[in-house]
């Protein structure tokens, strides 16, 4: 079995960044051995809006779609999409004061980074 290390940042939503609550909505995985940059999010409607009701979900939503675009690589991520790989991931973990903020970079190792990821959203996102 070959053993994979790979990096993650959890996606969250930030309605108030003054406030610093915030719910998770997703994971970025990026497995540089294997060229692996992917997404999974669940963008749970009721739950955002009774967090912060006068949130903008359709935006937290357009936020990562902009993300998966960034991830695959193609026109929906703009100019970070048409960067190198860990470019694109740097770019992704990077700190922003937007509604839409990735947590601290944490490591693991997996022989699919693909399962990773699924398991990664399962139970941090819910």
């Amino acid at each position: 079995m070959t053993r994979l290390s790979y990096q993650y940042v959890v996606l969250r939503c930030v309605p108030r960044p003054d406030r610093e609550e915030f719910l998770n909505v997703g994971v970025v995985l990026y497995c540089q051995s294997t060229e692996f940059l992917d997404v999974a999010w669940r963008c749970d409607r009721d739950r955002l809006s009774s967090f912060a009701p006068s949130l903008d979900v359709d935006q937290v939503c357009a936020a990562l779609d902009f993300v998966a675009g960034v991830c695959a690589g193609d026109s929906r991520g703009g100019t970070a999409a048409t960067k190198p790989m860990g470019q694109r991931f740097g770019f992704l973990r990077a700190p922003k004061s937007t509604v839409l903020q990735p947590g601290p970079v944490h490591g693991g190792i997996t022989a699919e980074p693909a399962r990773a990821l699924e398991h990664l959203v399962e139970r941090l996102v819910g």
